[in-house]
C-alpha cells in the first residue's frame, strides 16, 4: 500500500482495543471486592460500521447476519472458556464463509447477496461487527479488560485465516503462502476494496498447476494497523510455516495494493515507518520495531531483499497489467542527514526511509516477512508483490454520489486477482528450494 505517495502504497494490533483496566486498590487488612471492569469504547474502525455504506455492503454481500448471530451466541455463554471457544470457532467460520463465497461455493444470490462474489469487503465489515459485539457484550460472569481484549484477538486471528494455514506434507506438491490486506483509507471513501484481500480469499486452499508440478496455496489477511504489526501478528502467523519440517513453505508472497495500472515486484524493503495514519487513525514514525520473543537478525538491518524470481515474474505474460522489477528506495546515505531517492537500491551503510514499497504497512509486512526468513535461514523464495490500485468506474469516483459497486470496478478486481494467481504460478514454477 502506498498512501503517502500516489506512486508507492502500503497496508496493524488491536491498539484501539488494548485498553487498560482501572487498578483496584486492595486494603492490606481485608480482601476488597473488585469492581467490574469497565466496558471498552468502540474502536475507530468499529465506529465506521454504523454508516450506510458498510451496512449496504453487509446486506448486499449476504453477511448482515454474521455479527447479530455471533452476539446472540456470545450472550448464551456462561464461562470464559466457552466464550473463547466461540470466538475462535465463529471467527474461523466467518473466514471459511468468505472463502467459499469468493470461490463460488455456498448459498445462491438469494442468500449470498447480489455483490460480486470476488468482493472482499463483506468479510471486513462483518469482522468488525463481531469485534464490536465483543466490546458491547455484558457477560453473565466477571470479565476483565484483558480477557475481553484476548477474545477480540481470537476473533481477529481466526477470521483472517491466520490460524488455519494448512500446508500439505510431501514432495509432490509445492507449499505456497500468500497474504493480503484489509481495505484502507476508508474515511476518504468507505466503499473501498483491497484487491490483495480479494486475492487471498480467491486463492486460499486452492491447488494450481505449474510447469514444475502442483502448488498448494494457503492465504491469510492482515489489518491495516501499526500496533498489530508491532505486537507480532506477522511473525506469529508465519513463523510456524517457516520452521523446518515436512510442511515448511516453499514460497511466500506478501501482497498489497500499490500504484495505478501496474504490478511491482519489490526488490528492497526498508526498516522505516513513515507515519501515515492507519485504519485506527494512528500514526507511527520510527524504525520498524521487532517484537520480543521472535527470531531476528542482530543488529537489526536497515534493508532486506526479495528472493522471489523477479526476472521470471516480470518477463512472463501473466495478464493485462505490466509487471515491474521495482528497485527504487529512499535512503539517508552514510554520513549524510537528508533523504535521497535511489533508483537502483540502497548504498552501503545507508539508513532506510522507504523501501520499494514505500514506508507504510505493505513495506513493513515485506520487511518483517523477509527479516524472519533471514533469521531462521529459510532457503526459499519470498518477497512482496504490489497490485494495481483498484478504481471505481468512470462516473462512479465520487463517494458522495457514487454506488458501492459498478461493472468496471468488478472487472478490474477480477483481472487483478486473476493476474495474482498467474504470477503465483510463475513464481512457484521458478522457485528453487532444497
Amino acid at each position: 500500500m502506498h498512501p503517502s505517495h500516489p506512486s508507492r502504497l502500503g497496508g496493524i494490533s488491536l491498539a484501539a482495543a488494548l485498553l487498560a483496566t482501572a487498578a483496584a486498590v486492595v486494603p492490606t487488612t481485608a480482601v476488597a471486592a473488585e469492581a467490574p471492569a469497565p466496558r471498552p469504547s468502540l474502536t475507530t474502525e468499529e465506529q465506521r460500521l454504523s454508516g450506510p455504506v458498510p451496512q449496504e455492503i453487509l446486506r448486499r454481500g449476504g453477511f448482515a447476519d454474521a455479527a447479530p448471530d455471533f452476539a446472540a451466541a456470545l450472550g448464551r455463554t456462561r464461562t470464559l472458556p466457552q466464550a473463547q471457544r466461540l470466538a475462535t470457532d465463529e471467527g474461523r467460520r466467518l473466514w471459511r464463509r468468505a472463502v467459499d463465497r469468493a470461490q463460488g461455493r455456498g448459498p445462491g444470490p438469494e442468500r449470498a447477496g447480489d455483490l460480486s462474489r470476488d468482493d472482499d469487503r463483506p468479510l471486513y465489515w462483518a469482522r468488525l461487527g463481531m469485534t464490536r459485539a465483543v466490546q458491547e457484550w455484558k457477560p453473565a460472569f466477571r470479565l476483565s479488560g484483558a480477557q475481553r481484549t484476548e477474545l477480540t484477538g481470537r476473533v481477529e486471528r481466526s477470521s483472517r485465516g491466520q490460524d488455519t494455514l494448512d500446508l500439505p506434507a510431501g514432495t509432490q506438491v509445492k507449499r505456497v503462502v500468500i497474504t493480503g490486506f484489509d481495505p484502507f483509507q476508508l474515511d476518504a471513501d468507505p466503499r473501498r476494496s483491497n484487491p490483495s484481500g480479494a486475492a487471498a480469499l480467491a486463492l486460499d486452499g486452492t491447488t494450481v498447476d505449474t510447469p514444475a508440478g502442483p502448488a498448494r496455496i494457503e492465504a491469510a489477511v492482515f489489518p491495516v494497523r501499526w500496533a498489530d504489526f508491532a505486537d507480532g501478528t506477522v511473525e506469529r502467523t508465519l513463523l510456524p510455516h517457516f520452521r523446518p519440517g515436512p510442511r515448511r513453505v516453499d514460497l511466500f508472497t506478501t501482497i498489497s495494493q500499490g500504484r495505478p495500472g501496474r504490478f511491482d515486484v519489490e526488490r528492497t524493503n526498508g526498516a522505516w515507518r513513515g507515519g501515515y495514519p492507519d485504519n485506527a487513525g494512528v500514526s507511527r514514525t520510527e524504525t520498524v520495531p521487532v517484537p520480543p520473543g521472535v527470531p531476528t537478525v542482530r543488529p537489526q538491518p536497515q534493508w532486506t531483499s526479495t528472493s522471489l524470481p523477479y526476472a521470471a515474474m516480470t518477463a512472463a505474460a501473466t495478464g493485462p497489467f505490466p509487471v515491474h522489477d521495482n528497485t527504487e528506495v529512499t535512503e539517508i546515505p552514510a554520513g549524510a542527514t537528508e533523504p535521497a531517492d535511489r533508483p537502483d537500491g540502497p548504498t552501503p551503510g545507508s539508513t532506510a526511509r522507504a523501501g520499494g514499497g514505500g514506508d507504510y504497512l505493505s513495506n513493513e509486512i515485506a520487511y518483517r516477512a523477509t527479516l524472519l526468513r533471514d533469521a531462521v535461514r529459510l532457503p526459499v523464495p519470498g518477497g512482496h508483490l504490489h497490485t494495481p490500485v483498484l478504481e471505481f468506474g468512470r462516473g462512479n469516483a465520487d463517494p458522495a454520489t457514487g454506488t458501492v459497486t459498478d461493472p468496471e470496478f468488478v472487472r478490474n478486481r477480477l483481472a487483478i486477482v486473476a493476474q495474482v494467481r498467474s504470477l503465483t504460478v510463475v513464481a512457484a514454477a521458478n522457485a528453487r528450494t532444497p
